[in-house]
């Protein structure tokens, strides 16, 4: 009982233990999305399964290197400069999240993705994909409040797997709800995932661009010691 209020309390009042935490939680479930889209791509030979599988295995390989690394080095010595180095490999592993993206975007544009769904389901998605959203949004304004770099990273990480939920439940609801308005919702569906993509690629390149500085202002503390 102890040892559960002692985990409520660090919860409620340790940011980066309730990011890294959460984030396990984050990683089982995204491993299980991209094993059972591997089965569904495999199963019924199809790319959009076969392609956003990747994806979930790309960031679940993203989140456990951060987790996990997280793990290793805090309270080591050298901490900072460590977490500055994990942290420019997984931006740079971001712009590789970024290629996976390519081909289910561009399915989801064609409005080619798979949908077998009725509305209430649908409405049930968007319900839960809203709260996604918002969650991340805060988060990762919040995300300031901590000093290390791998947790607001994986508050960023978390925020870009929440735009591309957005961009699956339109097509999922353009599909869902599409009566012969074929060329209307391909231009809104191109338009969404344009601003989405570049979104996450701008996400991408500001977070490699703040570990290289963050490498740099690390090595050149370590020169004036």
């Amino acid at each position: 009982m102890n040892k559960t209020k002692h985990f409520y309390a660090r919860w409620k009042s340790d940011y980066d233990f309730k990011t890294v935490t959460a984030s396990f939680g984050s990683l089982a479930v995204t491993v299980i999305f991209a094993l059972y889209n591997g089965f569904l791509g495999v199963h019924h030979s199809s790319l959009w399964h076969g392609t956003i599988c990747v994806y979930y295995l790309v960031l679940s390989i993203l989140r456990g290197f951060i987790v996990l690394s997280e793990k290793k080095i805090k309270g080591s010595e050298g901490a900072a400069r460590a977490r500055n180095k994990v942290y420019l490999s997984s931006a740079a592993l971001l712009f590789l999240l970024n290629l996976s993206l390519v081909v289910p975007v561009s399915l989801l544009v064609l409005l080619q993705k798979p949908v077998k769904m009725s509305l209430i389901p649908a409405i049930t998605m968007a319900a839960y994909t809203t709260y996604k959203i918002v969650m991340a949004s805060v988060n990762l304004k919040k995300r300031k409040k901590s000093e290390n770099r791998l947790v607001r990273l994986l508050r960023t990480i978390n925020f870009i797997d929440a735009l591309v939920s957005i961009l699956t439940l339109q097509n999922t609801l353009i599909m869902v709800n599409m009566h012969g308005e074929g060329n209307q919702m391909l231009t809104l569906s191109a338009v969404t995932s344009a601003v989405i993509m570049l979104a996450v690629l701008v996400l991408s390149v500001a977070a490699i661009r703040k570990g290289i500085v963050g490498l740099k202002n690390c090595g050149s503390n370590i020169e004036t010691q």
